[in-house]
């Protein structure tokens, strides 16, 4: 093995070949070549979140006026993705690809960031399973003998690298952890792009959490990089980025200027977008938001940025990718009956909106999301010349925190308690897509939660009662919503529940709860 790499995590016969000594070495070439410019991003990040707590506000940007002003458009897309109509979501273990690629969505995005727990398991393993995917080798058999095998049409493969943000810190190099996106990105394409190619696709990737086009100008180099190192074509990369952070919202037509040759659309990220906005505007009362249930995206802030998406990526050339319906059906026919229809709902307003494609977490959604867009799209495989030039970009309205009739629960309370404890309980053992009350929820949900309640408590936040929201109550109701889970001895609830305590009632907000959690798992 090349000198300066040192892997800390156990590295079973299987796993071998995924950490050859020349993907290793490609890796650390990633990392020797970005790790001091990710630093310095994420060090600007801080600035700017300093400046936005001591008054800024946030406003498209005047240095970039003439990205904005100027004609041009994103690389065409590839065959393979052209047709986003229904795109299906899940964590990288080796059956959920299977029946991802053969759900019929068009698209199975593998994630191997907010649904996935990062265990060095995980994160190796899930690698073996993308190889195998993308040669078509993969299947499975389940202890009762069903077997799972791909068919002969799946869905296109996306991979999603961890966000910037995160580290690996089971692999280091010249002493240094190495970025969780670089191990997830160089890993994937050191494996898999010629053979990719080769099969008439490419390396195509979701990228999260961006907060600016500085980011996203440093995908796009080491997609630059990457390609150069290995002889692949340039261009082959196509990502898509998650418009999925406040201050990114500002900045959607800069992010994909910058990555122009290798764009291929942009994805409104729902739940990490309300996170965001929670984390962004920290500092003021003002910005209180009620029970995330009735912030849905029809609220004033969530609306001008659902179709300010649409406007940007058409104008561009690029796709217009909807948000998640993360409800799984169950055994309750009425239930499932009242869900699918507000799956319907969300999916009919999406295409009606000029998205070209929309999420779902469950195989059983794809046919009720592709009924709603095919209604709409019939046999073209997208809507990108619908130019939604009715739509004005407009700062105010994407800070408009407003909720009509929303208001602050105890049931809200309780909800964002019980559903933060028991997601951190399953990401510390290792499940990083958790189904909670009948719904697919990730570690934005657990974000969300915990931005709530610290906002609510931090903010002295009232409950429709008149009831104020303090740092005992929240104590209080932990304590019942943690017995009701069966106390702090199920499962690794006890120490969830200790991070949930740190992150509710420190008195400075958390970037990500994901973060001081990391250091508990193995």
């Amino acid at each position: 093995m090349e000198r300066g790499i040192e892997i800390l995590g156990q590295v079973d016969p299987e796993q071998e070949a995924i950490l050859s000594a020349e993907a290793l070495a490609f890796v650390a070439d990633l990392h020797r070549e970005f790790a001091v410019p990710r630093l310095e991003l994420l060090a600007a990040r801080h600035e700017r979140q300093a400046a936005i707590d001591a008054g800024a506000g946030l406003d498209f940007l005047k240095e970039t006026a003439p990205v904005r002003d100027s004609e041009w458009q994103v690389a065409p897309a590839p065959a393979d993705l052209n047709d986003r109509r229904v795109e299906i979501t899940g964590p990288c273990d080796r059956k959920m690809v299977i029946n991802a690629l053969n759900s019929g969505a068009k698209v199975f995005m593998a994630d191997l960031e907010d649904a996935s727990s990062p265990t060095w398991r995980n994160v190796i393993d899930g690698q073996i399973n993308l190889r195998d995917a993308v040669r078509r080798t993969i299947s499975f058999q389940n202890p009762d003998g069903r077997e799972y095998r791909l068919n002969d049409e799946t869905a296109t493969l996306l991979v999603r690298p961890r966000g910037w943000h995160l580290p690996e810190r089971h692999l280091r190099i010249d002493g240094a952890e190495a970025s969780g996106s670089l191990v997830d990105f160089g890993l994937y394409f050191f494996h898999n792009a010629r053979e990719l190619i080769e099969r008439g696709s490419g390396p195509y990737f979701y990228l999260p959490k961006l907060q600016g086009h500085r980011e996203a100008r440093l995908w796009n180099d080491v997609f630059t990089f990457a390609q150069q190192k290995l002889g692949i074509p340039h261009g082959s990369v196509r990502a898509t980025v998650l418009v999925e952070t406040l201050p990114a919202a500002f900045e959607m037509e800069e992010i994909l200027y910058e990555l122009r040759d290798h764009a291929a659309g942009l994805n409104a990220g729902r739940w990490d977008y309300i996170f965001s906005a929670i984390k962004t505007f920290q500092a003021r009362p003002d910005t209180l938001l009620p029970d995330r249930a009735q912030v849905t995206m029809t609220v004033p802030f969530m609306r001008a940025y659902a179709l300010q998406l649409v406007k940007i990526c058409h104008k561009r050339g690029a796709h217009a990718i909807g948000g998640m319906s993360a409800f799984i059906p169950s055994r309750d026919p009425e239930a499932n009956e009242i869900a699918f229809a507000k799956v319907r709902e969300d999916k009919e307003r999406e295409a009606g909106d000029g998205y070209d494609g929309t999420w779902v977490a469950h195989p059983r959604l794809a046919p009720v999301a592709m009924e709603a867009f095919d209604a709409v799209l019939g046999a073209r495989p997208n809507q990108k010349g619908r130019q939604r030039d009715d739509v004005v970009a407009d700062a105010a309205a994407l800070t408009d925190f407003q909720a009509p009739g929303g208001a602050i629960t105890e049931d809200g309370i309780r909800a964002n308690t019980s559903i933060a404890i028991q997601y951190i309980d399953n990401w510390l053992r290792g499940t990083g897509a958790a189904a909670i009350y009948n719904l697919m929820e990730d570690a934005a949900t657990a974000e969300i939660s915990r931005a709530q309640l610290w906002q609510w408590i931090h903010h002295r936040g009232v409950t429709a009662d008149g009831q104020p929201i303090s740092a005992e109550r929240y104590q209080t109701i932990r304590e019942e919503e943690l017995a009701k889970l069966g106390g702090a001895g199920q499962g690794r609830q006890g120490e969830a529940a200790k991070i949930l305590d740190e992150l509710v009632l420190a008195d400075e907000f958390a970037p990500f709860l994901t973060l001081p959690a990391y250091s508990l798992l193995d």
